[in-house]
């Protein structure tokens, strides 16, 4: 990543107000069982995934996640337990998103960039303001979610969103849809959703941001 897509932010967020943010939106570890079921390390996308090439844009994105999912990028600061959103919005600037006012990285400190960088909850409703970038999914849509995509979930259906990942395998198969995640908080590279919400949490539910094409 070049130093040049990472702008330093003048006005400083006050770092309270972020720390109460994320304490109740962004990613949260507790009862996390370890299913990471991290398979071996890919460059490109398993080929189950989809009958199509990636675009290169979306390979970038791969490309990435399958980097730094458990070796963190030195580049950009990291948040702890709550870093799954961060890690996320740094695969979009691989993709090729444009920083602006409401989604936008630190640059000096982690703790400055906006909320919608580092709160799941912030970062959906962004994502729901930016209907020119992303469509909206529920868990009864997964036959349009593709690699590259948005997921994320809230484990205890309260309305806000808890966690997030990016989607890196769509498999058919005869029990239905298996869609696999990366991300940051529980490190993985191929999670499953569906042991996210069974098995971690039971009866939580997912939500997708399928995003349009570039």
């Amino acid at each position: 990543m070049s130093s040049s897509r990472l702008f330093r932010r003048s006005a400083l967020l006050f770092a309270p107000v972020l720390v109460a943010t994320l304490a109740l939106t962004a990613c949260s570890p507790e009862s996390l069982v370890g299913d990471a079921s991290s398979t071996s390390r890919e460059s490109k996308a398993d080929a189950s995934t989809a009958d199509a090439e990636l675009s290169d844009s979306v390979q970038a994105q791969v490309d990435y996640v399958l980097s730094y999912w458990s070796d963190y990028n030195p580049e950009y600061g990291t948040l702890g337990d709550d870093d799954c959103v961060n890690f996320t919005s740094q695969s979009l600037l691989e993709r090729g998103w444009v920083q602006d006012d409401e989604w936008f990285y630190g640059g000096e400190s982690v703790w400055d960039s906006s909320p919608a960088w580092i709160s799941s909850t912030a970062f959906n409703d962004y994502l729901a303001s930016r209907t020119d970038l992303v469509t909206a999914l529920d868990d009864s849509q997964r036959e349009q979610v593709v690699v590259g995509d948005i997921v994320q979930f809230d484990w205890d259906n309260s309305g806000d969103r808890d966690h997030t990942g990016v989607v890196t395998r769509v498999e058919t198969t005869d029990e239905g849809i298996v869609v696999s995640f990366a991300g940051h908080t529980e490190d993985s590279d191929y999670r499953s959703v569906d042991t996210a919400i069974t098995v971690n949490h039971p009866g939580a539910s997912v939500y997708y941001w399928h995003i349009l094409d570039d």
